[in-house]
């Protein structure tokens, strides 16, 4: 499971997916977000500026990414 650290309070989801290397773009983030593709805690998530702040575990299209919060 690969791991991404919080820079400031939060992190949105479309930003986690796009940082991570999971899509390309802003807009197929959003894509995938929207069509229930991606889970937050093993949850599906369909809004894509959630609010991630540090032990949320993001997964799409069978990769996982632990967020880390800022220090």
């Amino acid at each position: 499971m690969d791991e991404l650290k919080v820079k400031d309070d939060f992190i949105k989801l479309g930003q986690v997916l796009k940082a991570c290397g999971m899509v390309e773009s802003g807009v197929e983030a959003k894509e995938v977000i929207q069509d229930g593709l991606v889970t937050v805690d093993g949850e599906v998530e369909t809004q894509r500026g959630k609010k991630l702040k540090g032990g949320e575990i993001v997964e799409f299209n069978g990769q996982k990414v632990k967020i880390i919060p800022a220090e």
